[in-house]
């Protein structure tokens, strides 16, 4: 049967999620998680945690799904440790610094892939699976087609989100948070920015056109077990103990009945927490604007559905453990007691029985008293006895004699594994960076390919544009990268890879940004480089990368100039140090929702001039803040920032050990292109009329 994972931020919820039935729940402690702000666990709390969980039988997954620095690689490092020592059944990851831990600390503890690793192609998972991933979260915005290929096709198991919160972005590709506010949501600190009111080309009004509706796909769990599915996941660490109790209790019988929801419970779980009701809009292959609501400020609390599922919870345990039970009662003979749950055995020991003065212990007294587990995790199954006649025991003593067995028995199943554990090897030396980095520079419209451009060395060129270009010219000026959509689904890696074989001979590498991006380009026999969409934070995550077959790297653009520096660059390392930050790449169209567009069925590259997409696009927020909207391949679209990042006129950028430094063009004329260039050629003293610095000096959260 296909597992159900429900969330647990703290204890209370941890509880509500085991006695309502969930076959494993995910909760983190301290701070490196996806939900820093969850109540999440102590360290003692965790431990606790495990072993109540392990007594029922219910699996424990540890969050470690964040982003982590070089000077949290030590605090990365104990909290695998701590994990495999409490006997945690699998830690859910999103940093590849923290796989490459993981295999060497805490070696025998599976690993599953988090959704904010952005895997949503087969290719993508199967190598996640060759990696040693045993379980991979797919991410939400897949139809039920893309997950069918993946199930069908991958070794690893497969676990989708059922139930719960969607973001706009696709998780562990959103800067928007981190860049507005300084909050990252690929550290666990997100703001939530797509819940505020904007416009399209209007100033905000009170539309939402970034806030989705909470996901349920209540109505297709059978569906899902079908596929093959492994894990439906429940979404809400962030959620109250009631809620968690409501939902998972809901999807445990729809699992168990096989069935979908009654009228009264899809009004449950609507009253426990919808935005204007929910969608199942990804599942079915479809956008649109109908997929959008938001949580009204003075919603209604559902008092009494909550007040009935705290009650449940919070009396007797109803998912105690069946225990079965022998009993030897023998003239001479100590009496004994063997109890067995899950797999242990345990065996007591009391007094010798005496013989009967008045009336003799009978086989079914003695059955009752054993049995008389309240107040225990057991629940008796199987009771045998084995009495001879003519005997008594002491009530008390029957009472020792049974708490003393199911004592030894929940102390064997609370028992941790005992695993073996590694230290970290130290990282190579890395090679001293140049004096100064190369300047490189990206495009995003043919147009802003021109000679001062060419003769920077290396040009990033989506792999769309390629057919755009005069590559035999532009070929003989510059290196040609492709960058390859960050984007993609599983039936558009053939023709991927034949758009890429057709203009091999101009091109210099191919820019990766997803694991799924390999099957892709290592055919090519071109050097491979990192691109942005890697979210490479850490050393430990460029030597993966390094190991992968990486000639050169792209670093995060969270991280402040210090951190940058103080990486041990085991590959060459690029950093972007002027353009529009990319906040945002969705695949619900804000265009399209907001304003219609006639070439909804059209990629990015095959628009017609006058297609809504193609023409200058802005969200603007309620400062009158003005976001540029690019569209990308598949007819998704991308956020960029409303300012520029511009660090010419600073001298940390070019002192960092870079390789390379990256000026990204997204919305500039040609002529901007080469103003910005110039200047950070220092050849002129052009700056933008509204720049930012980024997060070159802030960082984030």
């Amino acid at each position: 049967m296909m597992e159900l994972l429900s969330p647990a931020g703290g204890w209370e919820a941890m509880v509500a999620a085991v006695q309502n039935g969930a076959d494993a729940v995910y909760m983190g402690f301290g701070g490196l998680n996806a939900r820093r702000s969850a109540r999440n666990f102590t360290d003692e709390e965790f431990r606790e945690a495990v072993a109540y969980c392990h007594l029922r039988r219910v699996k424990v997954y540890l969050t470690l799904n964040t982003l982590v620095t070089d000077r949290e690689l030590p605090a990365a490092a104990e909290a695998l440790k701590k994990a495999s020592d409490m006997g945690v059944d699998a830690i859910l990851i999103q940093d590849w610094g923290i796989w490459r831990l993981a295999r060497e600390i805490a070696p025998e503890v599976p690993l599953h892939a988090s959704t904010q690793m952005s895997l949503h192609t087969l290719g993508g998972a199967c190598r996640a699976a060759e990696l040693g991933l045993e379980r991979v979260v797919l991410a939400r915005e897949l139809s039920r087609r893309d997950i069918h290929t993946i199930t069908r096709g991958c070794p690893a198991e497969i676990e989708v989100f059922g139930h719960g919160a969607l973001c706009m972005c696709y998780s562990g590709q959103c800067e928007m948070s981190a860049v507005i506010g300084g909050r990252s949501g690929n550290r666990g600190a997100c703001a939530q920015p797509c819940r505020l009111p904007y416009g399209v080309n209007e100033k905000a009004a009170g539309g939402h056109p970034l806030s989705l509706k909470d996901a349920n796909l209540a109505d297709y769990v059978q569906e899902l077990e079908q596929m093959g599915v492994a894990c439906l996941k429940l979404e809400g660490r962030m959620k109250r103990p009631e809620y968690v109790a409501v939902i998972t209790g809901i999807y445990r019988r729809l699992l168990d009945e096989k069935r979908g929801p009654s009228r009264e419970e899809s009004r449950q779980l609507e009253a426990a927490f919808s935005r204007s009701g929910f969608t199942d809009g990804y599942y079915k292959g479809r956008t649109g604007p109908e997929m959008f609501g938001t949580r009204p400020e003075n919603a209604p609390e559902p008092k009494e559905l909550f007040a009935r599922a705290k009650a449940g919870y919070s009396r007797e345990d109803s998912r105690r453990v069946p225990v079965d039970m022998v009993c030897t009662l023998r003239a001479g003979e100590p009496v004994s007691l063997t109890a067995s749950a899950g797999g242990h055995v345990v065996r007591a020991e009391g007094p010798t029985p005496e013989e009967a003065r008045n009336r003799a212990l009978t086989a079914a007294e003695l059955q009752s008293r054993l049995e008389k587990t309240g107040g225990t995790v057991f629940r008796p199954r199987d009771t045998r006895v084995e009495l001879e006649e003519g005997l008594m025991l002491p009530a008390s003593a029957v009472n020792a004699l049974r708490r003393q067995a199911l004592e030894g028995l929940e102390a064997a199943l609370a028992q941790p594994p005992v695993r073996r554990t590694g230290t970290p090897s130290p990282l190579p030396q890395a090679q001293p960076g140049p004096d100064a980095p190369v300047l490189t520079c990206s495009i995003m419209r043919p147009e802003q390919l021109t000679e001062p451009l060419a003769q920077c060395g290396t040009m990033y060129v989506p792999a769309e544009l390629l057919e755009k270009l005069d590559l035999n010219r532009w070929a003989e000026m510059t290196h040609i990268c492709a960058v390859l959509p960050r984007i993609f689904r599983t039936e558009d890696q053939a023709a991927l890879r034949a758009l890429l074989q057709q203009h091999r001979q101009h091109l210099s590498a191919v820019a990766i940004g997803n694991l799924g991006h390999l099957p892709i380009a290592e055919s090519l026999g071109l050097p491979l480089w990192g691109d942005l969409g890697l979210n490479l934070f850490n050393s430990e995550s460029l030597l993966f990368w390094k190991e992968l077959g990486l000639e050169a790297a792209a670093v995060s653009m969270e991280l402040r100039w210090q951190q940058i520096r103080d990486l041990r660059k085991v590959l060459p390392c690029e950093a972007v140090v002027y353009g529009r930050l990319p906040l945002m790449i969705m695949e619900n169209c804000v265009i399209r929702n907001q304003l219609g567009c006639r070439d909804a069925g059209r990629d990015y590259a095959d628009r017609s001039p006058a297609c809504r997409c193609g023409q200058e696009n802005v969200l603007v927020d309620r400062t009158g803040a003005q976001f540029p909207l690019v569209g990308q391949w598949g007819h998704r679209c991308e956020i960029e920032n409303s300012k520029v990042l511009f660090l010419a006129d600073k001298p940390e950028w070019r002192q960092l050990g870079l390789t390379r430094a990256r000026l990204r063009f997204t919305t500039e004329s040609p002529e901007e292109c080469v103003r910005v260039l110039r200047a950070y050629q220092g050849r002129s003293d052009y700056r933008p009329d509204q720049l930012t610095r980024g997060l070159f000096y802030r960082g984030v959260e």
